[in-house]
């Protein structure tokens, strides 16, 4: 997910194209866009996000099924030329989409927020239609179109074998948003006290801190970019016990970086909180760096 690649222009503003876009305002934004993602959690409700009891990591989960058999009656995927592995990736998602309930694919689309998740699968049938053209391919993503609406799945999705798309409204520029950024540290937390939203969720075929090369970090500005201060130092986060996950809160530092910050628990005790910096890559957020 976080390749290092050259940035985008301007962080995109992902809008859902089945429901009405949420409005996100440049000032902090509360981490309402899941609570875990684990299986049994139903559609997210609009409930508050202020709470300050420090709540333990979500628990861990059984493997998703990347190399499930490809249901004979999976929907119908429209070829990409020299790309059919990522047609038989979509259709193993795709027959979840038409069959399966929201909390299903919450828990198989785990590298997607769950509230998300529910935002733009809530018309699968206008998800599966925008798939049975022929789709395009580019050196990071898939994409298939119609007329209203875009569909796109990230080239590590297509490897693991499963392919959860992102859906967008024609005339969208598909992209990540600050959701996407807080479920990017949710899940670095995750991982960090032992209990990753699902088995497969490793930085070795997940990444989720950015790449020190090419050197290309300057959050704020200086014109003179270094490699990100944490693949020099992977214990910044220290010995996070646990976390707050309802808590995470983000806001826009500079240009395309953007700021999560969240209480923690170490193993030395008491909460602390924890500021990480991120910035949006072709394939989504990565982490650069975490500050006390």
């Amino acid at each position: 997910m976080e390749r290092a690649q050259p940035l985008a222009p301007a962080r995109p503003h992902r809008t859902s194209a089945l429901v009405a876009g949420l409005t996100v305002t440049a000032a902090l934004l509360a981490g309402c866009d899941s609570v875990s993602g684990i299986p049994e959690d139903p559609a997210p409700a609009d409930t508050s996000t202020t709470s300050t009891t420090t709540t333990p990591a979500p628990a861990s989960i059984a493997p998703t099924t990347t190399t499930q058999p490809l249901p004979a009656d999976a929907p119908q995927v429209g070829a990409v030329p020299g790309e059919p592995d990522a047609v038989t990736a979509v259709r193993r998602w795709a027959a979840d989409l038409e069959t399966g309930t929201v909390a299903d694919l919450q828990a198989k689309c785990w590298t997607i927020p769950p509230r998300t998740v529910a935002e733009m699968y809530a018309d699968p049938q206008t998800v599966l239609a925008a798939l049975t053209g022929p789709g395009t391919a580019t050196a990071d993503t898939i994409t298939w179109r119609t007329g209203a609406t875009t569909v796109t799945v990230e080239r590590e999705a297509v490897d693991s074998g499963y392919a959860c798309g992102r859906v967008f409204a024609a005339g969208v520029e598909p992209g990540y948003d600050d959701a996407d950024a807080r479920h990017t540290v949710r899940r670095y937390l995750a991982r960090a006290v032992g209990k990753p939203l699902d088995p497969a969720d490793i930085e070795a075929s997940h990444p989720l801190t950015c790449k020190a090369d090419p050197a290309t970090w300057d959050p704020e500005g200086t014109g003179n970019p270094t490699a990100p201060p944490l693949t020099g130092d992977s214990g910044k986060v220290g010995n996070v016990t646990s976390y707050t996950a309802e808590e995470l809160r983000s806001e826009q530092v500079r240009g395309d970086y953007l700021a999560v910050h969240v209480p923690v628990t170490t193993a030395t005790g008491g909460t602390r909180n924890r500021t990480f910096t991120l910035v949006p890559t072709a394939e989504g957020y990565c982490i650069g760096d975490v500050t006390i």
